[in-house]
C-alpha cells in the first residue's frame, strides 16, 4: 500500500522535514577551484563536479566523517536501491544481481567521480517504470475476482525481488487488488449507511462499485506516474547523491537548488511570491490553497481549484505551462516583491480568466509561535505553541522564534497569567541561536548549551542578560518527535530545574549541529549553473551538565503514555547515527525558586497512574505496535471484511481517546481577537487549535502541573520587560 512517490519524496527531504538543526556559525573552508579549461576537459560534467565538490567539503567540514570503504559502499547501495524501489515492484532480481557487481565499488566511484552505477540504475529504472505503466492499465481493465482465497504480504523489507515478468505482474496484480478491495469495502459500507438513513435510497450494485474502484485506482496510479514523469534525471541524481551523503550521518544531506529554496522557506517561514500552494493535477498545475494574508488571498480573484494555463511576467508574452514540471511552474510564478505576474487560469466553472497579482513577501503563519489563555480554578494560564525554531538568516531584523516567544510571554504577562506551558511537541528544531534566546527568557543568566567542533575546545553559549522575562511556574511539553533545538531547550530547563519537562519517555535524540553551505561559493571559473547546497554536520552539542542528547534525547520528568511509544522512530533506530558521549559540565547554578518542584512531579506521576484516559492510551500503544507488525492481508472479500470488522471492534475500545474533551475553554489574546474580526481564515485556524487543546489530555495534565507549582502568596510583576526582548541578539 506504499506510495512510490511519497517514499521518494520522503527520502529526498526527510533530513530537513523533521530534523532541522541549523547553526549560523562560520565554518572555515577553502575555496574550491574547478579547472574549466576546455582544452584540458572538453566536456565539463556538472554531476562529476558536484561529486568532487561534495567529497572536498565533507573532508574539510564534517565533524567526524565516516571512513569511505567497502562498508560505506554497502550502505550507499542499500539506501539507494531502497529509495528507488521501496515496494520492490519495479526491479527484477536479475536487475539487482547486475547492480550487485557495484556494491563494493561505490566508495571508489564517489571519489573517482564515476557515474557508471548511477547511469545504469537510472536507465534501468526508467525502463521498468515504462513497463509498469502498461502493466497496471492492463490489470485494471478487467474486474477482480474477490471470491478466491489468496493473500498479499506487504512486508517489503522481507519480500524478495520478483524473478521474472510473470512474478512481477502477479505482484502488481495483488498490490492493486488489495487497494481496490479496501476501497470497495469502504464504498459498500457507505452505501449501507445511506440506505439506513434513507430507506428509499437505491443502493449501487456490486458491479457498479467494483468498476468505480478500478476507475479510481487507475486515476490514482495515473496521477502518481504523472508526478514521477515530472522528475528529471537531475532529480534522480539528487536521490543518488543523498544516498551517499546520508551515509556520513543521517543529517548530512544535499539540497538541489529547489530543495534549498524550500529549506529557506521552511526555516524562515516566509517567501516572495503570490502566496499560493500549488499541486499537480495530470498535466495541469492547480491552486491547492491560498496563504492567508498573501497577495493572492488579498486579491480575492484566485481560488482553490483554479487551473493555471499560462504565466506572464508583467507585460511580457505569456508562457504555456500545461504539461510543465511543477517546480518549473513555481519558478515562473515566484519573484521579487513589487513585480507583477499575470496568470491565465481556468476557473472551477470552466471560464478562462487573466489575473494580475503584484508579488509580495508572504509569511506562512503556521511557521510561527502562537499563544492562548485558559482559566481554571481561579487561575489564568498561558499556552504557547512553537512549531519550529525559525529564523530569517537574510534579515537580522526579520521574525525569529526568540523574538516572537519573548513577545508572546510579554503579552501573556499583561493578562496577569499564573503559569506558562511551552509546547514543543513535534518541533523538529531550527536555529540554535534562538534556543539560547528562548531559554534565557526564563533564567537570570548562565550557560544554555555547549557546542564542540572536531578537534577543538568546547564553546559555551550563554544567556548574559540578568533580566528574567518570566520567573513563574513553567512546564515544557515534549514528545518523541521533539528534536534538536527542542531538546536543547528542554535539557537546559531541566538542568536548571527551572521547569518541569512533561511528555514522552524521551525525545528524538538528535545531538548534532548542521550548517547549510552554498556550494556555489566554492566554485570558480565554471558555468555549471546553481549547484545547490550541502547541509553538513559540523558540530555536536551538549547539555550544560556535560551529557549529549545524541541517541538518548531528553528524558521527561513526568512520562505520559504515548500512542507511538513502541514504534521505532528515533535517532537511536538509525543504523549510522553518531554515538552518545559526554564532556565536562559547564558552571551553572540551579533555579532558586522551586519550592514545589519535586512534589509537583510526584503528584503528576500519581495522577497519570490513576487516570483512565492515560491507561487507555498505553493499552492503545501496545495494540498499535501489534497491528503494525501484521503485514499479510487476505484478498478474499469475505475474509477481508471479517478482519476489518475485527479491527473495528477492537478499535472501538479506543474511541474514547479521540472523543475525549475536557471542560476547559481556550481563548486568543485580545490583540488576536481584533485581528480575527477581519481575517476569517485566522479565526478558523485559531478556533480549530483551541478545539484541539480542549481535547488534549496532555495539555490538561500540563496545566495540572502548573497548579501544583503554584506558591501561595506570590505576587508577580506584570510589567513588560522590553529590555530582555531588545537584547535577544546577544547569542
Amino acid at each position: 500500500k506504499k506510495n512510490l512517490m511519497n517514499a521518494i519524496i520522503k527520502f529526498m527531504k526527510r533530513n530537513y522535514k523533521i530534523l532541522i538543526a541549523v547553526l549560523c556559525l562560520s565554518l572555515t573552508l577553502f575555496a574550491f577551484k574547478i579547472n574549466a579549461d576546455k582544452s584540458v576537459d572538453p566536456d565539463p560534467n556538472r554531476d562529476k563536479t558536484l561529486l568532487e565538490l561534495l567529497a572536498f567539503v565533507i573532508e574539510k567540514g564534517h565533524y567526524s566523517p565516516a571512513e569511505i570503504n567497502d562498508e560505506f559502499s554497502k550502505g550507499i547501495f542499500k539506501d539507494y536501491i531502497e529509495a528507488l524501489d521501496p515496494s520492490k515492484r519495479f526491479f527484477l532480481q536479475s536487475d539487482i544481481d547486475e547492480f550487485k557487481q557495484y556494491e563494493l565499488q561505490l566508495d571508489d566511484q564517489f571519489l573517482n567521480k564515476d557515474l557508471t552505477f548511477f547511469n545504469l540504475t537510472y536507465t534501468r529504472l526508467m525502463k521498468r517504470m515504462e513497463e509498469s505503466k502498461k502493466r497496471y492499465k492492463t490489470i485494471l481493465a478487467q474486474p477482480f475476482n474477490y471470491d478466491i482465497d489468496e493473500t498479499f504480504n506487504a512486508d517489503y523489507d522481507k519480500l524478495p525481488y520478483a524473478k521474472n515478468t510473470a512474478e512481477i505482474n502477479e505482484r502488481w496484480r495483488k498490490q492493486i487488488k488489495l487497494s481496490t478491495l479496501s476501497s470497495l469495502v469502504t464504498k459498500q459500507k457507505l452505501e449501507e449507511d445511506k440506505k439506513k438513513t434513507d430507506p428509499n435510497y437505491k443502493e449501487k450494485t456490486f458491479e457498479t462499485l467494483e468498476k468505480e474502484t478500478r476507475e479510481s485506482s487507475l486515476k490514482s496510479l495515473d496521477d502518481n506516474f504523472s508526478l514521477i514523469k515530472d522528475l528529471n534525471k537531475e532529480d534522480w541524481f539528487s536521490v543518488y547523491v543523498n544516498s551517499i551523503m546520508t551515509r556520513f550521518d543521517p543529517h548530512t544531506s544535499y539540497f538541489a537548488p529547489e530543495d534549498k529554496d524550500r529549506f529557506d522557506v521552511n526555516i524562515s517561514g516566509k517567501l516572495e511570491g503570490i502566496g499560493a500552494r500549488l499541486t499537480k493535477k495530470n498535466d495541469f498545475t492547480q491552486i491547492d490553497e491560498l496563504i492567508s494574508g498573501g497577495p493572492a488571498w488579498k486579491g480575492k480573484q484566485l481560488e482553490a481549484g483554479d487551473l493555471i494555463l499560462k504565466v506572464a511576467q508583467g507585460n511580457e508574452e505569456p508562457v504555456d505551462v500545461v504539461g510543465m514540471r511543477l517546480d518549473d511552474v513555481v519558478k515562473k510564478i515566484k519573484g521579487h516583491k513589487g513585480t507583477e505576474v499575470k496568470l491565465t487560469v481556468k476557473k472551477v466553472d470552466g471560464t478562462i480568466k487573466i489575473i494580475s497579482i503584484i508579488r509580495d513577501v508572504v509569511e506562512i503563519e503556521e511557521t510561527y509561535a502562537k499563544s492562548s489563555i485558559v482559566e481554571r480554578n481561579g487561575l489564568k494560564y498561558g499556552v504557547i505553541y512553537l512549531p519550529k525554531f525559525y529564523i530569517d538568516f537574510e534579515n537580522k531584523d526579520g521574525r525569529d522564534a526568540g523574538k516572537d516567544i519573548a513577545l508572546e510571554v510579554e503579552r501573556l504577562k499583561k493578562e496577569d497569567i499564573n503559569g506558562i506551558v511551552l509546547d514543543v511537541r513535534d518541533d523538529g528544531g531550527g536555529s540554535l541561536s534562538t534556543v539560547v534566546d528562548i531559554a534565557g527568557l526564563f533564567i537570570e543568566e548562565g550557560p544554555i548549551v555547549q557546542v564542540k567542533s572536531a578537534g577543538k575546545k568546547k564553546e559555551v553559549l550563554y544567556d548574559k542578560d540578568k533580566k528574567v522575562e518570566w520567573d513563574g511556574p513553567l512546564v515544557i511539553m515534549v514528545n518523541s518527535f521533539s528534536a534538536s533545538a527542542s531538546e536543547i531547550l528542554a535539557a537546559a530547563i531541566q538542568d536548571y530545574k527551572r521547569g518541569v519537562i512533561i511528555g514522552s519517555k524521551q525525545t528524538y535524540g538528535k545531538g548534532t549541529v548542521q550548517n547549510v553551505l552554498d556550494l556555489n561559493q566554492f566554485v570558480r571559473n565554471a558555468n555549471y549553473g546553481d549547484l545547490g547546497a550541502l547541509k553538513i554536520t559540523g558540530q555536536k552539542f551538549y547539555r550544560i551538565n556535560g551529557g549529549s542528547t545524541q541517541l538518548e534525547g531528553v528524558h521527561s520528568d513526568v512520562v505520559m503514555p504515548d500512542r507511538y511509544a513502541y514504534l521505532k522512530m528515533g535517532e537511536r533506530d538509525i543504523d549510522n547515527a553518531m554515538p552518545w558521549d559526554k564532556i565536562d559540565p559547564a558552571d551553572y547554578s540551579t533555579w532558586h525558586s522551586n519550592t514545589n518542584f519535586t512534589k509537583a512531579i510526584e503528584s503528576s506521576k500519581n495522577r497519570i497512574a490513576q487516570n483512565a484516559q492515560f491507561k487507555l492510551i498505553e493499552d492503545n500503544a501496545k495494540w498499535i505496535d501489534v497491528k503494525n507488525k501484521e503485514n499479510t492481508y487476505s484478498l478474499n472479500i469475505k475474509s477481508f471484511k471479517a478482519t476489518q470488522e475485527q479491527v473495528e471492534t477492537e478499535g472501538k475500545k479506543y474511541k474514547p481517546i479521540s472523543d475525549y474533551k475536557n471542560s476547559l475553554v481556550f481563548k486568543s489574546l485580545p490583540y488576536e481577537e481584533l485581528e480575527m474580526k477581519s481575517d476569517a481564515t485566522l479565526k478558523e485556524k485559531r478556533e480549530a487549535w483551541h478545539q484541539a487543546l480542549s481535547k488534549d489530555v496532555y495539555v490538561e495534565e500540563a496545566l495540572n502541573v502548573l497548579d501544583d507549582l503554584q506558591v501561595k502568596g506570590v505576587v508577580r510583576n506584570s510589567a513588560t520587560t522590553k529590555i530582555k526582548r531588545d537584547k535577544l541578539v546577544k547569542s
